[in-house]
């Protein structure tokens, strides 16, 4: 028997339905579910005083286990169901980490690179999971350390999207100054740095003028955020190489992100990136394919005047 976690991004009136659509699904594939507890608690919570679909209740199906985290979360679990958005699925990593599950994501949100199945598709997607009529997109994180070591970053110290060095508590410039391999590369006098992935290609990076790369790609973007001198444009490396940053400032402390999650460090602190050592895995299905969802997304191909 298979056995499948749940975690989602809470919005009960547009959630309920469809979430409930997705068990039964499940259900008849004779699958075991986990729920992640904070969610499986606001979903019997929001039953509790829906009105809308008052036959339509949790009450109906069995009680579910659940977990909090990555430590309860069970390594047999063979698949990993997150429902929201992209910002679910950054989420999620947190829970899965190294451990190997495939995720399946589901959208309820707006753009949806990553979680690339629409809601309206539940049925028949988890269907064609069931077949076998899926393939495993396998992305690249990027990863960092610390020097002084910062133990709360240690615990988490890697992202999907990208890393992102930024001001704080200033609207003056930083610099950064940038290394390869131990090889001076540039000082970046500029609000921030972004260290994107090829999945982090179509994030913020894309917001701030790199290319896109397609998910498969062996690189980086090192991308400036409003640099100051004209000259400098984004860079792909390969993500063989290991990129050192060390940051000046008027502030005594500069942020950094690790997609969603924030940390303020000193000033002293050096950053070293490389490759993680381990990959995330996404369902992908033949119709919700990277250049499919370009196509859909920016809608490339598209001539609106028409």
């Amino acid at each position: 028997m298979k056995k499948v976690a749940i975690y989602g991004y809470y919005r009960p009136e547009k959630s309920f339905t469809y979430l409930l659509l997705l068990l039964d699904t499940l259900l008849k594939h004779k699958v075991e579910i986990i729920f992640q507890k904070a969610f499986y608690e606001k979903l019997l919570e929001h039953q509790n005083f829906s009105q809308n679909n008052p036959e339509i209740l949790l009450k109906s199906y069995p009680e579910f286990d659940t977990f909090t985290g990555y430590d309860d979360l069970p390594d047999d679990v063979n698949l990993f169901f997150t429902y929201g958005g992209d910002g679910t699925i950054l989420r999620a990593l947190t829970f899965i980490r190294d451990k190997g599950i495939p995720i399946f994501g589901i959208n309820a949100g707006r753009l949806g690179f990553l979680a690339t199945v629409q809601k309206e598709q539940i049925e028949k997607a988890v269907n064609a999971y069931f077949k076998g009529q899926y393939t495993i997109s396998e992305r690249n994180l990027v990863a960092i350390e610390t020097r002084p070591e910062n133990p709360e970053i240690k615990k988490m110290n890697f992202a999907l999207n990208e890393l992102v060095v930024n001001r704080k508590n200033t609207t003056a410039m930083i610099s950064i100054d940038t290394y390869i391999d131990d090889e001076y590369l540039s000082t970046y006098w500029a609000d921030g740095l972004i260290v994107a992935t090829p999945t982090g290609s179509t994030a913020y990076s894309l917001s701030c003028g790199g290319p896109i790369m397609v998910p498969e790609a062996m690189n980086y973007i090192l991308n400036p955020i409003a640099p100051h001198n004209l000259t400098v444009r984004p860079l792909v490396i390969p993500n063989e190489h290991i990129i050192k940053l060390k940051v000046d400032s008027r502030e005594p402390e500069f942020l950094i992100s690790l997609d969603s999650r924030m940390y303020s460090l000193p000033i002293e602190t050096e950053i070293i990136a490389y490759t993680a050592p381990f990959t995330v895995k996404l369902i992908q299905f033949k119709e919700n394919s990277f250049i499919k969802t370009l196509q859909k997304k920016l809608l490339w191909g598209k001539d609106e005047r028409n």
